[in-house]
C-alpha cells in the first residue's frame, strides 16, 4: 500500500511540474513598442529610433539596420537609453522623405535570439 501511495504521488508532483508556468529566463525578447510607430507616417523626421522589447536586451550583440529611399543608412551602435533594459534607443540622422525599413535583431539577457522588420514613411510637411 505505501509503494503504490509513493508512486501516486510521484507522478501527481511530476505532472505539476510540467503544468508549472515556465519561468522568463526562457522568454524571448520580441518586439513590443517601436517609435516611429510601426507602419507609421510621420511629417516630421524622427532625430532617434527607440525599439522596447519584451525581456530585457544586451545592446552589445544586437543589430538594427535602416534602409531607406537611397539605400543603406549607417547608424551607431545600439545602446540603452536611461536606465531601461529593455528598450534600444539610436540617434538617427536627418532623414528624407520616403519609405524607410527597420532590420533588427536581438539578443536577449538570456541569449535567446529573435528578428523582425518593420517599415515606416516620411512625407513632405505640410
Amino acid at each position: 500500500m505505501k509503494t503504490w501511495r509513493a508512486r501516486w504521488l510521484a507522478a501527481l508532483a511530476l505532472w505539476l511540474a510540467l503544468l508549472a508556468p515556465v519561468p522568463s529566463a526562457y522568454a524571448h525578447a520580441f518586439l513590443m513598442h517601436a517609435q516611429p510607430a510601426v507602419g507609421s507616417t510621420m511629417t516630421h523626421p524622427p532625430s532617434v529610433l527607440l525599439l522596447r522589447f519584451s525581456e530585457e536586451v544586451e545592446p552589445t550583440f544586437c543589430r538594427v539596420e535602416l534602409t531607406g529611399p537611397d539605400g543603406e543608412i549607417k547608424l551607431d551602435a545600439p545602446q540603452h537609453p536611461a536606465g531601461d533594459p529593455k528598450d534600444l534607443q539610436l540617434a538617427l540622422p536627418p532623414l528624407q522623405p520616403g519609405h524607410y525599413q527597420v532590420h533588427w535583431r536581438a539578443v536577449s539577457v538570456d541569449t535567446h535570439v529573435t528578428q523582425g522588420s518593420f517599415g515606416f514613411t516620411l512625407t513632405h510637411p505640410l
